[in-house]
């Protein structure tokens, strides 16, 4: 390695030490996540599936794909069965009799937008209804905003949130599913602070013919950990990207009711849309699943939920207003208005003082690239071992820098001091 990439490598460890991250959708990967990544299992080629692949030389690299489906399996406590039982024809995989509610689960996507792809294809036609939040409400791209593939290819209903709560309005979302009817019905957000019924949305695809899809990227680690309500008994495929909540490798997996749709899925991400699957990354999700069924990480759990919610209550008594009025989750939205600032501005001044977070819209904004909100969330500041009171102290930082214009080196310093109280598990 050259030493000005070192340099840049050792700089940006630094920036992370000394800045307070509050990004939701980012987190810290421990160093034995890292150990997987950067393993030789980047070198080897393994297109296919476990006792399936298309090159020699996997006989390891299948023993590790299993585990990691295996240890997938018991973290989130599901009765399942693994990739090697399902036959390479579809007109077999009806004699698999009595898997029909066991889960499959695919660890092969390389993040979650490919995974979401991969769920179009496997379950709908290009032209086929499909319905999810929409991204100014809180949903994600390809939940079918505009432009993305989801709502280019597919055609794309959006439902939103009810505008005098700022909660998801399921009964807009009944309403439309049982006007257009969608062959596809997604649940899960990136910017909505509230516990999502998926019972309710489970109800309503099922009356209607629909597959629930729970995107649960956000808050996956919280299912895990007993802190977010489990969508599993009311969704027929489970979709997550493993570097939030989850705190592993940048990744995503796909969890399938039975085994019809497990087939589907699998042959939508190869030869759908990937060729070889990442082993290094894959062994490192592996380590990630055993790390989240310690007891440890079912305290982190809680804990980024408790943070959050000291968090925002200290940002409303700073008068900071927030969207659905707080959290039940590891996020907060902010809306800005009445601080006269915007989220891109907020943005801006909040890293100068070394905070991370980034501009959002809220309900109600017409310009996403400058939006009246800021998305804030707390799962790296609990990685990095804060409670209850560095999130005050947090707050405190905002309400310096926002209402008491505060200079932001003066802030800054103050940051840096915090933030060596909790170092990075990085030498």
């Amino acid at each position: 390695m050259s030493k000005k990439l070192s340099n840049l490598i050792k700089a940006e460890t630094k920036r992370q030490q000394e800045t307070l991250g509050l990004i939701p959708s980012e987190n810290i990967a421990s160093p034995a996540v890292l150990a997987a990544l950067g393993s030789p299992l980047t070198n080897k080629y393994s297109e296919g599936y476990p006792g399936k692949r298309y090159y020699q030389g996997n006989q390891i690299v299948d023993e590790i794909e299993l585990y990691a489906q295996e240890q997938g399996l018991k973290a989130f406590g599901l009765r399942g069965a693994l990739s090697s039982v399902l036959p390479m024809s579809e007109s077999k995989v009806s004699e698999l009799k009595g898997l029909g509610n066991s889960w499959f689960l695919n660890v092969q996507a390389h993040s979650g937008s490919p995974a979401n792809a991969a769920i179009y294809f496997a379950l709908a036609e290009p032209g086929d209804t499909v319905m999810g939040q929409s991204l100014a409400h809180g949903g994600h791209l390809t939940h079918g905003a505009n432009l993305n593939f989801s709502s280019r290819f597919y055609n794309a209903v959006q439902y939103g949130l009810d505008p005098k709560k700022d909660l998801i309005d399921y009964d807009q979302v009944e309403s439309l599913a049982k006007r257009h009817k969608p062959r596809i019905i997604y649940s899960g957000t990136t910017a909505y602070p509230q516990i999502i019924d998926f019972k309710r949305f489970g109800k309503i695809a099922k009356s209607v013919g629909a597959y629930h899809v729970a995107d649960v990227s956000h808050i996956a680690g919280l299912i895990a950990g007993g802190a977010h309500q489990a969508p599993f008994p009311y969704a027929d495929v489970v979709m997550a990207t493993t570097h939030k909540t989850m705190r592993g490798p940048r990744g995503a997996v796909i969890f399938s009711k039975g085994p019809e749709l497990a087939y589907k899925i699998n042959k939508a991400i190869i030869p759908g849309l990937q060729g070889g699957p990442h082993n290094n990354v894959t062994a490192a999700i592996a380590v990630m699943f055993e790390e989240m069924q310690k007891v440890a990480f079912k305290r982190y759990a809680k804990q980024v939920v408790k943070n959050a919610a000291v968090l925002a209550a200290e940002l409303k008594r700073y008068g900071f207003a927030l969207v659905s009025g707080g959290t039940k989750t590891h996020l907060i939205l902010i809306d800005l208005k009445s601080k006269n600032i915007t989220g891109k501005a907020a943005a801006l001044l909040l890293e100068e003082a070394g905070i991370v977070a980034n501009k959002n819209s809220v309900p109600g904004d017409e310009k996403p690239f400058n939006p009246s909100g800021l998305r804030i969330g707390t799962p790296l500041l609990t990685s990095r071992g804060m409670k209850e009171k560095e999130m005050k102290e947090v707050a405190m930082f905002m309400h310096h820098l926002v209402d008491l214009k505060e200079p932001a080196e003066f802030v800054r310093k103050e940051v840096v001091k915090l933030c060596k109280k909790f170092p990075l598990p990085y030498k």
